[in-house]
């Protein structure tokens, strides 16, 4: 066995203990750390796959903001976790069945007689040849921006719906704010900005209701 069988062997063996760890690990913290690992194993094999930008991009993405987003979101956050794991158990047959039906598709899929597992290095690589003299990240660039360039704006169109509905979503507008008004700044008179009052010696001030407004 070469070194490079070996650190895949390392990668692949860490990469599905953290990603069950994520699932099974009862604090959520711990869940997001062992998702933070199970990244950083996955950037392995992409470097052992000779994609340099894809491992790169895994690390720098969801491990240096999505990752840490999560820690921080679950961190902050005042979560009711007794909540949450009893709705889970409420809804633990829907996802049985959903499961179910995830695992006899790729039974289905993997007892069909054209699936092939070397029919995928038949697909155009993102990997350049080694006269071609393109870089990883340059090779990549040219196969998503010409053969799937389609493929990637629908991609990017479907996050950008996603960010859209979770901003409307989490949106609410509490009662009792102020907030600022435009329109009301610049049609305002200015008597209705300054107020001169005449104070007699000794006399105390009392600001009106308008004011105070």
């Amino acid at each position: 066995m070469d070194i490079a069988a070996t650190f895949f062997y390392l990668f692949s063996v860490l990469a599905v203990a953290s990603g069950a760890m994520v699932v099974v690990a009862k604090n959520p913290v711990h869940a997001v750390l062992f998702l933070i690992l199970t990244f950083f194993n996955a950037a392995g094999l992409f470097i052992l796959l000779g994609a340099e930008f894809l491992a790169m991009l895994l690390v720098i993405v969801y491990v240096g903001a999505v990752a840490v987003l999560f820690l921080f979101v679950v961190m902050m956050l005042d979560v009711d976790f007794a909540e949450l794991r009893a709705g889970f158990i409420k809804n633990a047959s829907v996802g049985a069945i959903v499961g179910a039906v995830v695992l006899v598709e790729l039974a289905i899929l993997f007892g069909f007689k054209g699936f092939e597992i070397g029919k995928a290095g038949k697909i155009a690589a993102a990997i350049p040849s080694q006269g071609s003299g393109l870089s990883n990240t340059e090779a990549l660039g040219r196969l998503i921006y010409t053969d799937y360039v389609y493929f990637f704006q629908g991609a990017g169109l479907v996050l950008l719906v996603a960010m859209i509905g979770a901003i409307v979503l989490t949106l609410r507008h509490k009662e009792g704010v102020r907030r600022q008004s435009i329109s009301a700044q610049v049609g305002r008179r200015p008597e209705e900005t300054m107020e001169i009052i005449k104070v007699a010696p000794g006399a105390t001030i009392i600001p009106s209701a308008e004011g105070q407004n």
